[in-house]
């Protein structure tokens, strides 16, 4: 029995079929390219953002007062103003060891104070590190531990790396990030010079860079004057600043995140001072 054809159709041979295929296929194409194009220009928020910057540290107040190692009693502060971002351990990096130090001293904060975990790392000048892989692994995980003490809302790491400890350090941040909660955001401090004339800080995994400009040795007045006609060149490092109640303010714009360190132990009174002379620093633009 012969099988119906529906009506007016004709045979194509081989080559014919191939070519109407590719017609086809070709015309969907477009019209779904066309489609596209045409939501993105009458729909723009469509359109693939760019990267945006984020503040993982939104919710930290915008005056921070590092407590380092000492009696440090602040429950005088006012939480809603004032984050406290204290040294939680110190990490000495020598030969083939890293020896851990942890936080000694007592620390009061008022109930609702935001913590900021600090570790220290320290590379031993008459011994140097020898940067190994072992070591990267155990300087990983004595900071990532900290992350996990009572209270601790966020990470920074300070480390005056030489230009031979970049690339561990780096590796120790790439590690730190992967392990970290996506909830935790990573701090690190950075020296001025590393934010002016010296940037290798481009593409680390951190939410915030700190540039300190205190205790800057050498470079002190050369970066004074810097600051005093431009600012810090990348954008990365014009959010937060690291100063020293005992030196000069730097000449910068407002509105970035302050962290203040004091030579001695806080007391209510001095602070109240330094608080009402930095308050425009609170003041986002």
């Amino acid at each position: 029995m012969d099988t119906a054809r529906p009506c007016c159709t004709r045979q194509l041979n081989p080559r014919q079929r191939h070519l109407r295929q590719w017609l086809a296929l070709t015309v969907v194409g477009m019209v779904m390219v066309l489609g596209t194009l045409s939501l993105l220009t009458l729909h723009p928020w469509l359109t693939p953002p760019a990267a945006v910057s984020r503040d993982a540290l939104a919710a930290f107040p915008q005056v921070m007062v590092w407590a380092w190692e000492r009696p440090e009693l602040l429950d005088f502060i006012d939480p809603n103003g004032v984050g406290v971002a204290f040294l939680a351990r110190t990490l000495y990096l020598s030969g083939p060891e890293v020896i851990v130090r942890p936080r000694l001293q007592p620390l009061q904060v008022p109930h609702e104070t935001k913590l900021m975990a600090v570790v220290r790392i320290e590379a031993d000048r008459r011994r140097p590190p020898d940067l190994s892989v072992s070591q990267r692994q155990v300087t990983t995980a004595a900071i990532l531990d900290v992350s996990g003490l009572h209270g601790v809302s966020a990470l920074q790491v300070d480390f005056d790396a030489t230009v031979s400890q970049r690339t561990f350090y780096h590796d120790v941040l790439q590690h730190v990030r992967r392990q970290l909660p996506d909830s935790m955001p990573l701090s690190m401090t950075a020296l001025a010079s590393w934010c002016l004339y010296d940037d290798w800080l481009t593409g680390l995994p951190v939410d915030e860079v700190v540039p300190m400009v205190f205790r800057m040795g050498a470079d002190q007045h050369r970066v004074r004057r810097y600051l005093a006609h431009g600012d810090f060149r990348p954008a990365y490092c014009r959010h937060s600043l690291g100063i020293s109640t005992d030196e000069p303010l730097p000449t910068l714009q407002t509105g970035r995140r302050l962290y203040m360190f004091h030579p001695r132990a806080w007391r209510q009174e001095a602070m109240a001072g330094i608080l009402e002379e930095v308050g425009q620093w609170a003041v986002k633009p």
